[in-house]
């Protein structure tokens, strides 16, 4: 590789990273991570994140609050949304098939100083996302032991949201969880199988099962009457009606788009495939099916889950916090509702652990990057996993699922999951003009049309979190600048590349 190649594609902040030298980074020995996932690992780490507490629970909350039965059309829509991003990630992380996702995306085409914007941003979205569910895991697992078992865990070990101090439970979960990390991807990659196993078998027994329960009535009106959906104030107001004074409404047509900003968390996660780019063995190849592949099949699983569910039961009487469960208890077949909270407290367990694998590569590409100390960026002699990073994530995100109550923190894992949508899209459309001769096996259709699509949707979604979560979301990010600065920019091996020639 000639040292053209090497050298910065541009200098200061918006220096990017040549393609060819972040691939070339993944061949230094005790910086490389085992390569051994297939198309099939990817697409089971893609379904055991999707799937979890959205299905559960965002279901009845929409379809009370917003939509009714076109519920199902919210669920299509807010796939739409996440399939227009899935291109843009799939042709990213197929060339450039490394940890990191879109942190090492935007390394490659928009600049270092944006790509450690979206890194820092990940790392909160998938710290937090992984403590959050964790907490809901923990809820889960204390309600099936006090009704099944008669065990009543202490109240000062069952967490903030239970009126104790620490959560035990969701404590010992992420530790576990760590360790599994740091002992392989493969063998994270085959308890994940066998748990999304358990959690696709529950959702499909609640779409076989329930329709021998359906009844027409429950589908009329189909998609109810407009009303006016109630003004938030304040910073708990969507940031669009503080801006432009727009009041979203709730069921018609445009309820229908209301809930889908609401079930579209729901999907979260498919993007966390591509942080595993780098251990796929075949990723040109492998990547797109993965991320494309989990996220066709959640999004059939959705629709066809809400429609058997609004046809069971009206949907003015679903429950905001157990819908599916609470739908056969309205039918009296308590058996499948106690199968349904099972399948979702085991199912949880795939979802933290997903989240931990893509908060852990996203930090170790940081590292490796020089953006962060390198000292985390080392891989296990023998499992050639980033284990230095894996445990000291691990033991911080424990700690933060153990003594905090992140109710109002959970939307920060949404605007910034949107936030890396826009980023990606935006990287696909400017690689391909600044390097249009890179192989890429896959090909986002239609450039720039999806890209931008996938912006535009990506901030429509955005504008309607409340402006609090806007607020938070810059502060972190205007705390993450200031450790750049200080410093990631002196420390980046791309800088020092640029100063000296010598990498």
């Amino acid at each position: 590789m000639s040292t053209e190649q090497q050298r910065p594609q541009s200098t200061g902040v918006f220096r990017t990273k040549t393609v060819e030298q972040s691939i070339r980074d993944t061949e230094e020995p005790e910086h490389a991570l085992k390569k051994s996932l297939s198309a099939w690992d990817l697409t089971i780490f893609g379904v055991g994140v999707i799937i979890g507490t959205g299905i559960f629970v965002l279901t009845g909350i929409a379809a009370r609050n917003n939509a009714g039965p076109a519920t199902a059309l919210s669920f299509v829509a807010a796939g739409i949304v996440c399939a227009l991003a899935a291109l843009c990630y799939a042709e990213f992380a197929s060339t450039v098939p490394v940890a990191g996702s879109a942190y090492t995306f935007s390394y490659a085409s928009i600049g270092e100083l944006p790509a450690w914007i979206i890194g820092w941003d990940l790392v909160l979205e998938f710290a937090l996302g992984t403590a959050v569910v964790a907490v809901g895991w923990s809820g889960y697992v204390r309600s099936l032991m006090e009704t099944n078992l008669g065990w009543d865990m202490p109240v000062a070990l069952s967490g903030p949201d239970a009126g104790g101090s620490f959560d035990l439970l969701a404590f010992l979960l992420v530790l576990v969880l760590t360790a599994i990390l740091v002992a392989g991807t493969k063998l994270s990659a085959r308890i994940t199988a066998i748990v999304v196993a358990v959690k696709v078998t529950v959702v499909l027994m609640v779409i076989v099962a329930g329709l021998f329960f359906i009844k027409a009535d429950n589908y009329s009106p189909f998609v109810p009457p407009a009303q006016a959906q109630p003004a938030g104030s304040g910073l708990h107001a969507p940031l669009i009606q503080v801006l432009f004074g727009y009041e979203p409404t709730n069921f018609g047509v445009m309820g229908i788009f209301t809930a889908a900003s609401l079930v579209f968390f729901a999907f979260i996660g498919f993007d966390v495939v591509a942080t595993a780019a780098e251990e796929t063995r075949n990723p040109q190849r492998d990547m797109p099916r993965g991320i494309l592949g989990s996220l066709f099949i959640c999004t059939v699983l959705y629709v066809a889950v809400t429609l058997v569910v609004t046809g069971m039961q009206y949907y003015r009487e679903m429950s905001p916090s157990a819908p599916l469960a609470d739908a056969f208890k309205s039918v009296g077949q308590p058996f499948f509702a106690g199968a349904i909270s099972l399948g979702a407290a085991v199912g949880l367990v795939t979802v933290s652990m997903i989240l931990l694998l893509g908060q852990t590569r996203v930090f170790f590409a940081m590292s490796r990057d020089g953006l962060l100390p390198r000292f985390f960026s080392i891989t296990h002699p023998k499992y050639r996993t980033p284990y230095r990073a894996t445990i000291l994530l691990g033991v911080v995100i424990a700690v933060i699922a153990g003594f905090t109550s992140l109710e109002n923190l959970a939307e920060l894992v949404n605007i910034g999951t949107l936030f890396a949508f826009v980023v990606v899209a935006l990287g696909v459309i400017i690689l391909r003009r600044t390097r249009p001769d890179l192989h890429r096996a896959f090909r986002t259709p239609w450039v720039p049309l999806i890209p931008i699509l996938s912006i535009a949707a990506s901030l429509w979604l955005m504008l309607n979190l409340p402006t609090e979560t806007w607020i938070r979301f810059g502060v972190w990010m205007a705390v993450g600048v200031v450790v750049y600065f200080l410093y990631g920019r002196s420390r980046s091996r791309l800088g020092r590349l640029g100063r000296d020639a010598t990498f």
